[in-house]
């Protein structure tokens, strides 16, 4: 049997070891052990503060946590199965540190209330290390696009070629959906910046403590006002992991485009050497590692998002075990992202070149500029859904007999209407089709290079 665990003299005997490993999350949750050694100075510092205990007895109990922070990140603190969890590692250590001084440490606390704090300390922590990577991520995406304000590439929906856009304009959405989740975070944030220390187990407490106080020196920005959803609480974690699957859907997206574009059918970019794998039976491959695996991680997130969802839908208040299952999905969840963010980041900055002649024929290919026929006599007064039609006609036709639009004579146009004159050739090049969607968030050159104005005033101010 497993040596009898600190939680009371209720129980006269120790866990079953099966039970007892069953039971352990220090294998995990050794992963905020810096934020629980936070926690616990502030918690200490209030309880002097507020005279719970003494002057003396907080400085000691905060330098002991002090030199335990030190012993970890010098590898000499490794608790092992045995401490349970981490806050039950770091009392026990603190106590053959300091006496029974250490024991004072959980006055006015329970592990329900310090494990919030805890996890939101870490989320808050990662959520901004998680927002440097996407500004870096599109400052790379911003820097690529102001090199192809100009490069044409197949614009699609439903996969099938439907007008030439900018590359530069491509690009610049994924900058607006990293922007969108640069900001979903921080508004995230806001959720999880709130202190849940001093609910107690459940109900708060009858020492006089000063939980605003904790709050202040853990810089939240609020306290819970009610200690039952203070320890109960994980609206921010499954607003986080959605909030992180929405990431994940950006760059399974872009990723998904990245394989399609490296294919031999597509051709429209060339992966280096250093992002790329070969096969290990068919000498000519090159593979897009590093899109694919993020396409598939996707659904690793996902599935956390789905399971802390499961996990919340029955608990009655307040604090449940279930509860212990958030944290390894959070973990996983914020690693991914970041592994994900700087391998797309590489991808894109060093990683993979596009093919300009490659693209300038494929925008010429096609029937893709067929709507600026219609557009083109629809100005010349004819309505458009008739305009319409007629293109519709001639691009039947012109199928059947192998012809491009660009390959029609002016007297195949005028049969068309007569109102074409020889500046449709003009109109339907694909430079001047893109040009010509100067709308506001256009392909239009004239709206990308305002778009990347304003992209760059966005992340200077930052």
């Amino acid at each position: 049997m497993t040596e009898k665990q600190t939680w009371s003299q209720r129980f006269e005997s120790a866990l079953h070891p099966a039970i007892a490993r069953f039971n352990a999350s220090i294998n995990f949750d050794i992963e905020l052990i810096e934020y629980d050694l936070t926690g616990s100075q502030a918690h200490a510092k209030m309880l002097a503060h507020t005279g719970i205990i003494s002057s003396a007895e907080g400085e000691k109990l905060v330098t002991a946590l002090e030199q335990i922070r030190q012993e970890y990140r010098q590898g000499k603190f490794t608790p092992g199965i045995d401490a349970e969890d981490v806050h039950f590692a770091v009392e026990k250590r603190l106590t053959e540190i300091i006496g029974d001084i250490g024991k004072k440490i959980h006055t006015a606390r329970s592990r329900n209330d310090q494990v919030g704090t805890d996890t939101r300390l870490y989320l808050r922590d990662q959520i901004q290390q998680i927002r440097q990577q996407l500004r870096q991520f599109q400052t790379v995406l911003l820097d690529l696009a102001e090199a192809n304000v100009e490069t044409l590439i197949p614009g699609y929906t439903h996969l099938q070629r439907a007008q030439p856009i900018s590359l530069a304009h491509h690009l610049l959405a994924y900058w607006q959906m990293a922007q969108r989740d640069w900001e979903r975070l921080a508004d995230v944030n806001k959720r999880v910046n709130i202190s849940p220390l001093g609910c107690g187990a459940l109900a708060g407490t009858t020492f006089p403590i000063d939980r605003e106080y904790t709050a202040k020196l853990l810089e939240f920005d609020h306290i819970y006002a009610n200690s039952l959803d203070g320890v109960s609480d994980r609206d921010f974690a499954i607003e986080f992991l959605s909030a992180a699957s929405i990431i994940m859907v950006h760059l399974s997206r872009l990723s998904e485009e990245v394989i399609l574009w490296a294919s031999e059918e597509f051709r429209f970019i060339t992966l280096k050497d250093s992002c790329a794998t070969g096969s290990s039976i068919m000498p000519q491959k090159k593979n897009p590692d590093v899109p694919e695996l993020v396409r598939g991680k996707t659904g690793r997130v996902f599935g956390h998002l789905q399971a802390m969802l499961v996990i919340m839908k029955g608990l009655p208040l307040a604090y449940n075990k279930d509860l212990q299952e958030d944290k390894e999905g959070i973990f996983d969840s914020v690693n991914t992202i970041k592994n994900c963010l700087e391998a797309m980041t590489i991808l894109f900055q060093e990683g993979l070149e596009f093919r300009p002649q490659r693209l300038a024929v494929a925008v010429t290919e096609d029937f893709s500029n067929a709507t600026d026929v219609a557009d083109y006599l629809a100005a010349k007064g004819v309505p458009f859904r008739e305009a319409y039609n007629l293109v519709g006609k001639i691009v039947k036709t012109s199928i059947s007999s192998g012809k491009l639009l660009k390959d029609l004579t002016l007297e195949e146009w005028q049969t068309l209407h007569p109102a074409i004159e020889a500046d449709i050739y003009e109109a339907i090049t694909p430079k001047q089709v893109v040009a010509a969607r100067n709308s506001h968030g256009g392909t239009g050159f004239n709206q990308i290079r305002q778009a990347i104005l304003a992209a760059k005033k966005e992340l200077s101010m930052i």
